[in-house]
């Protein structure tokens, strides 16, 4: 039913993003239909690229050669913003000029946080954080329902691939640690709080805050020694699928971390201890009410999945947590 609905033919609003090109993606803003709300998707080019690093941690090793295809990834972390209007019906309602389609009514929401899950650090343009892996991907539900557009979360290649637009140095702009203040937000100058996407340098590809400010969910189950498999070999779209509740990888490094920690090949994972101190039994499936520090960055795949891998993507069920 779900399906049936969601495939009823979307009106203008989602027209008004640019179809996937013939020969050549090109960026466009993905606005929903209704509200003033929008977000930004750039064109990232497919090709090879070289993941991992010799100087990291064991789990970065060994560098391989990975070959990815074209997509498009959100410009800036989703904010809340947006965000609001997925967590809060009554927000989304309100915020809506017209009825609300049937198809989008009918997505699964979030429970309601008992806590301020901004943490103190704010709404306007401030990155959405705290939400589980499975929460992340409700989201790219519900933005299906409301758009007509299959999103997604990046694979842990797809984000890295994207980090480094090209380079292949420690970060996506050199080696040079001392200028990484120009282009992140990290435990050094970040005040221990998020800032507003976008006040930093962009990268190559014209992606902000890919080192820093909040670190973002990838879809990929995390496996510490996964890159041996490729050694010596070329690996075609690489992607771990989840199958565990932990862990998963997050990429980027937060406004909590040290330098190290942010570097476009460094590999950190999701922990139970994010919800030590959720009372429920069993603990939440939509919050980590200690992870002020993880957020969300969109991709679309260039070629469209079928109608039952989107399903399928979308409709796993939550796995209870401990």
């Amino acid at each position: 039913m779900f399906l049936r609905t969601l495939l009823i033919p979307i009106l203008l609003g989602s027209l008004m993003c640019i179809a996937y090109a013939q020969n050549k993606l090109q960026s466009y803003d993905q606005k929903l239909e209704g509200t003033n709300l929008y977000f930004k998707m750039q064109a990232i080019p497919g090709g090879e690229f070289k993941m991992g690093s010799i100087n990291g941690k064991s789990d970065e090793k060994p560098v391989h050669t990975v070959r990815i295809d074209p997509f498009y990834m959100s410009v800036y972390e989703i904010t809340w913003d947006l965000y609001e209007s997925f967590v809060y019906k009554d927000f989304e309602t309100t915020s809506q000029s017209g009825v609300l389609p049937k198809n989008v009514d009918a997505v699964t929401r979030p429970t309601k946080p008992y806590l301020d899950m901004t943490f103190g650090m704010g709404k306007e343009n401030q990155p959405a954080v705290g939400m589980t892996h499975y929460n992340a991907i409700q989201f790219c539900k519900w933005l299906y329902a409301r758009t007509g557009v299959f999103y997604r979360l990046p694979t842990e290649a797809e984000w890295e691939y994207a980090c480094r637009a090209g380079s292949n140095t420690d970060y996506n702009f050199g080696n040079n640690m001392t200028d990484l203040k120009d282009y992140a937000w990290y435990k050094e100058n970040s005040d221990e709080k998020t800032h507003p996407v976008g006040k930093k340098k962009p990268n190559a590809w014209g992606l902000y805050d890919m080192h820093g400010n909040v670190a973002e969910w990838t879809y990929d189950q995390y496996i510490p020694d996964n890159y041996k498999q490729f050694d010596g070999k070329v690996a075609n779209n690489p992607v771990v699928i989840p199958t565990k509740l932990y862990a998963h990888v997050v990429r980027g490094g937060s406004f909590e971390d040290e330098p190290e920690n942010l570097r476009s090949s460094a590999r950190a994972a999701s922990d139970p201890n994010w919800k030590q101190l959720d009372p429920q039994i069993p603990k939440s499936n939509w919050w980590f009410p200690e992870a002020p520090f993880i957020g969300i960055r969109l991709v679309r795949p260039e070629k469209k999945p079928t109608d039952q891998e989107i399903i399928a993507y979308y409709d796993k069920a939550p796995i209870l947590d401990y």
